[in-house]
């Protein structure tokens, strides 16, 4: 099994709906591990090996019942100041990158790519998380994460909407229609987070967005007040945690999330299908 979720932007949700996968996986007994080609994000996790991912990564981990490992997120790239950004390979500090000393991309993708096939090799499920949105086209030749993983690798894929910030269909098919015609086949589902009332309403632009696009429908997230860790600057650190200690707490939310969406009818099955492919 393989799924790639994407974002429509930044913040979407993508990595607590991998996160939430994973825990839905686990529960069911599948061998299950996340995987995020590249992160930007000073929030870093120290590994048992002593290397670096991004925190979000091991939030996934946890998720699916499995110690963080380097291969779960092989490219990490920290912001330093000054057009300076510090590139993380395979969980130790490789280069700094600069506008006069670019990254080299086809390494860097040569790189997920091992790591990628190493986590397919040891799980039965490898859920990975998109960067930012992969209809930055002035970025193309640069996206790993998204675009890259998608080519290199043939991960059918699931776009995530944040409702919350409006105008999430003209999102998803911006998004979809940006996406490159030898990727696009590959977005098979999409998913509508952060909703506040009645789904019903969505109807017919959910209809619509399906029909244009081909695109399945998973479900409606509803908005659901719950903390998780804080991965980037458009984390949102308000929301409810109780637990006898953090980990706890955010298995528990993660364990709300899953039951919301199953009342929600959020469509886990047809998710598995797509994994499945």
């Amino acid at each position: 099994m393989k799924v790639l979720f994407l974002g429509t932007a930044s913040g979407a949700g993508k990595t607590t709906v991998t996160a939430m996968y994973c825990r839905y996986l686990a529960r069911r007994g599948v061998r299950v591990a996340p995987f995020k080609a590249s992160n930007l994000s000073l929030n870093s996790y120290a590994t048992s090996e002593g290397g670096e991912i991004g925190i979000g990564q091991a939030f996934q981990a946890l998720a699916a019942g499995i110690v963080p490992v380097t291969d779960m997120n092989p490219i990490l790239l920290k912001p330093g100041g000054g057009g300076r950004m510090q590139v993380v390979l395979n969980g130790k500090p490789c280069s700094d990158v600069t506008e006069g000393r670019p990254m080299d991309i086809a390494k860097a993708t040569s790189e997920a790519c091992k790591a990628y096939d190493r986590l397919r090799e040891r799980f039965d499920a490898v859920v990975c998380e998109g960067s930012g949105s992969p209809a930055e086209i002035n970025l193309r030749d640069r996206d790993i994460a998204n675009i890259g993983m998608m080519r290199e690798r043939n991960i059918p894929a699931v776009l995530v909407g944040d409702i919350e910030r409006g105008g999430v269909f003209a999102a998803l098919y911006g998004t979809w229609k940006l996406v490159p015609e030898e990727q696009r086949g590959l977005l098979k589902g999409f998913m509508i987070n952060r909703f506040r009332g009645d789904p019903t309403i969505l109807g017919s632009g959910i209809a619509r967005i399906e029909e244009i696009t081909g695109m399945k429908c998973l479900g409606v997230l509803p908005y659901a007040d719950l903390r998780f860790p804080e991965e980037d600057s458009l984390s949102d650190s308000r929301g409810k945690m109780s637990g006898k200690d953090v980990s706890s707490a955010f298995l528990d939310n993660l364990d709300s999330l899953i039951g919301e969406a199953e009342r929600s009818g959020f469509d886990f099955e047809a998710l598995d299908a797509i994994a499945e492919e």
